[in-house]
Protein backbone atom coordinates (compact mmCIF):
# COMPACT_ATOMS: atom_id res chain seq x y z
CA UNK A 1 0.00 0.00 0.00
CA UNK A 2 1.35 3.30 -0.71
CA UNK A 3 1.45 5.52 1.62
CA UNK A 4 1.61 9.30 1.31
CA UNK A 5 3.52 12.16 3.66
CA UNK A 6 4.05 16.13 3.14
CA UNK A 7 7.32 17.53 2.55
CA UNK A 8 7.97 21.04 3.32
CA UNK A 9 11.02 22.25 1.41
CA UNK A 10 11.81 24.98 -0.54
CA UNK A 11 15.01 23.31 -2.31
CA UNK A 12 13.66 21.29 -5.51
CA UNK A 13 16.93 19.15 -5.51
CA UNK A 14 15.84 17.82 -2.34
CA UNK A 15 12.23 17.51 -2.92
CA UNK A 16 13.38 15.44 -5.86
CA UNK A 17 16.10 12.98 -4.41
CA UNK A 18 13.34 12.46 -0.93
CA UNK A 19 10.20 11.45 -3.77
CA UNK A 20 12.48 8.94 -5.84
CA UNK A 21 14.06 7.74 -2.41
CA UNK A 22 10.80 7.32 -0.39
CA UNK A 23 8.85 6.17 -3.85
CA UNK A 24 11.24 2.70 -4.02
CA UNK A 25 9.78 1.89 -0.46
CA UNK A 26 6.17 2.83 -1.10
CA UNK A 27 5.67 6.27 -0.11
CA UNK A 28 4.94 8.94 -1.74
CA UNK A 29 5.89 12.48 -1.12
CA UNK A 30 3.32 15.11 -1.77
CA UNK A 31 5.79 18.54 -2.47
CA UNK A 32 5.22 21.41 -0.12
CA UNK A 33 7.09 24.53 -1.33
CA UNK A 34 7.01 26.90 1.46
CA UNK A 35 10.37 28.64 2.37
CA UNK A 36 10.74 28.32 5.99
CA UNK A 37 12.83 30.87 7.74
CA UNK A 38 15.41 29.03 9.65
CA UNK A 39 16.24 29.19 13.01
CA UNK A 40 20.01 30.13 13.03
CA UNK A 41 21.83 28.06 15.15
CA UNK A 42 24.38 25.18 14.98
CA UNK A 43 22.35 22.93 16.43
CA UNK A 44 21.13 20.67 13.56
CA UNK A 45 18.60 19.32 16.21
CA UNK A 46 17.02 22.55 17.01
CA UNK A 47 16.69 23.98 13.59
CA UNK A 48 14.74 20.63 12.57
CA UNK A 49 12.32 21.11 15.60
CA UNK A 50 11.71 24.87 15.00
CA UNK A 51 11.39 24.06 10.99
CA UNK A 52 8.68 21.40 11.49
CA UNK A 53 6.70 23.51 14.01
CA UNK A 54 6.77 26.10 11.55
CA UNK A 55 5.65 24.25 8.92
CA UNK A 56 2.98 22.12 10.56
CA UNK A 57 1.46 25.38 11.50
CA UNK A 58 1.64 26.44 7.54
CA UNK A 59 -0.34 23.15 6.54
CA UNK A 60 -1.92 21.53 9.18
CA UNK A 61 -1.22 17.68 8.60
CA UNK A 62 1.69 15.32 9.20
CA UNK A 63 4.35 16.63 7.90
CA UNK A 64 8.26 16.84 7.73
CA UNK A 65 11.11 18.41 7.21
CA UNK A 66 15.10 17.92 6.54
CA UNK A 67 18.35 19.87 6.77
CA UNK A 68 21.40 18.70 5.57
CA UNK A 69 25.15 20.04 6.96
CA UNK A 70 28.27 19.78 6.81
CA UNK A 71 30.70 19.39 10.01
CA UNK A 72 34.35 20.02 9.24
CA UNK A 73 36.94 18.67 10.97
CA UNK A 74 39.08 21.29 10.63
CA UNK A 75 36.13 23.84 12.24
CA UNK A 76 35.73 21.37 15.13
CA UNK A 77 32.41 20.25 13.26
CA UNK A 78 31.55 24.10 12.10
CA UNK A 79 29.57 24.82 9.85
CA UNK A 80 26.23 22.39 11.11
CA UNK A 81 23.35 23.61 11.13
CA UNK A 82 24.64 27.07 9.93
CA UNK A 83 26.24 25.64 6.36
CA UNK A 84 23.35 26.97 3.76
CA UNK A 85 24.41 30.54 5.04
CA UNK A 86 28.29 29.60 5.20
CA UNK A 87 27.38 27.79 1.69
CA UNK A 88 25.77 31.03 0.19
CA UNK A 89 28.38 33.57 1.38
CA UNK A 90 31.68 31.68 -0.16
CA UNK A 91 30.16 29.28 -2.86
CA UNK A 92 32.08 26.77 -4.55
CA UNK A 93 35.13 28.12 -5.28
CA UNK A 94 36.37 29.94 -2.46
CA UNK A 95 34.81 26.76 -0.06
CA UNK A 96 37.21 24.55 -2.07
CA UNK A 97 39.98 26.72 -1.86
CA UNK A 98 39.54 27.16 2.36
CA UNK A 99 38.68 23.88 3.05
CA UNK A 100 39.99 21.35 0.46
CA UNK A 101 43.57 22.31 0.75
CA UNK A 102 44.01 22.62 4.94
CA UNK A 103 45.86 19.73 6.25
CA UNK A 104 42.69 18.26 7.29
CA UNK A 105 39.89 17.81 4.28
CA UNK A 106 37.81 15.37 6.39
CA UNK A 107 34.24 16.35 6.96
CA UNK A 108 30.83 14.51 8.06
CA UNK A 109 27.73 15.47 5.90
CA UNK A 110 24.53 14.90 7.99
CA UNK A 111 21.15 15.26 7.34
CA UNK A 112 18.35 15.27 10.01
CA UNK A 113 14.92 14.32 9.35
CA UNK A 114 11.99 16.11 11.57
CA UNK A 115 8.63 14.53 11.28
CA UNK A 116 5.42 15.92 13.57
CA UNK A 117 1.89 14.58 13.25
CA UNK A 118 0.40 16.99 15.23
CA UNK A 119 0.62 14.97 18.72
CA UNK A 120 4.69 13.94 18.46
CA UNK A 121 8.05 15.09 17.23
CA UNK A 122 10.31 12.45 15.61
CA UNK A 123 13.74 12.58 14.34
CA UNK A 124 15.59 10.76 11.85
CA UNK A 125 19.50 11.12 10.95
CA UNK A 126 22.02 9.88 8.24
CA UNK A 127 25.12 10.67 8.03
CA UNK A 128 28.23 10.27 5.29
CA UNK A 129 32.08 11.04 6.22
CA UNK A 130 33.68 12.48 3.34
CA UNK A 131 36.45 15.30 2.36
CA UNK A 132 35.96 18.07 0.70
CA UNK A 133 37.98 18.09 -2.31
CA UNK A 134 40.51 21.09 -3.65
CA UNK A 135 39.82 23.00 -6.25
CA UNK A 136 38.39 23.50 -8.77
CA UNK A 137 35.09 22.09 -7.69
CA UNK A 138 33.98 18.95 -9.54
CA UNK A 139 30.82 18.16 -11.31
CA UNK A 140 27.93 20.26 -11.93
CA UNK A 141 27.79 23.14 -9.41
CA UNK A 142 23.58 23.36 -9.15
CA UNK A 143 22.61 21.57 -5.80
CA UNK A 144 24.74 22.98 -3.52
CA UNK A 145 28.03 21.40 -1.95
CA UNK A 146 27.95 17.83 -3.93
CA UNK A 147 30.63 19.50 -5.79
CA UNK A 148 32.93 19.53 -2.89
CA UNK A 149 31.78 16.95 -1.00
CA UNK A 150 33.99 13.21 -2.06
CA UNK A 151 32.13 10.71 0.21
CA UNK A 152 34.58 8.13 2.07
CA UNK A 153 35.78 4.90 -0.46
CA UNK A 154 34.84 7.00 -3.39
CA UNK A 155 36.80 8.90 -6.14
CA UNK A 156 33.78 11.16 -7.25
CA UNK A 157 32.06 14.33 -5.77
CA UNK A 158 28.10 13.26 -4.90
CA UNK A 159 27.68 15.91 -8.13
CA UNK A 160 30.00 13.81 -10.55
CA UNK A 161 28.22 11.05 -9.50
CA UNK A 162 25.18 11.60 -10.55
CA UNK A 163 21.62 11.76 -8.71
CA UNK A 164 21.04 7.96 -8.71
CA UNK A 165 24.50 6.50 -7.39
CA UNK A 166 24.30 9.64 -4.76
CA UNK A 167 21.44 8.55 -3.89
CA UNK A 168 22.19 4.79 -3.13
CA UNK A 169 25.18 6.17 -0.19
CA UNK A 170 24.13 9.59 0.82
CA UNK A 171 23.27 10.69 4.38
CA UNK A 172 19.88 11.68 3.06
CA UNK A 173 19.21 8.12 2.09
CA UNK A 174 19.92 6.56 5.55
CA UNK A 175 18.08 9.44 7.12
CA UNK A 176 15.42 8.72 4.39
CA UNK A 177 15.24 4.85 4.90
CA UNK A 178 15.25 5.37 8.77
CA UNK A 179 12.09 7.50 8.28
CA UNK A 180 10.24 4.81 6.07
CA UNK A 181 10.76 2.18 8.09
CA UNK A 182 9.32 4.35 10.82
CA UNK A 183 6.22 5.34 8.57
CA UNK A 184 5.95 1.48 7.83
CA UNK A 185 6.03 0.52 11.18
CA UNK A 186 2.74 2.42 12.32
Amino acid sequence: MDRQIRFVSGNEYKIAEAEAILRAVGVSVIPMTYKIEELQTEDPLRLVRDKALKAFDEVRAPVFVEHTGLELNHLNSFPGGLTQIFWDTLKADRFAELFGTTSDTSVLARTTIGYIDGQQFHFFQGECSGIIVPPPPRGDRGFQWDCVFQPDGYTETFAEMGTTKKNEISMRRKALDEFAAFLHGQ
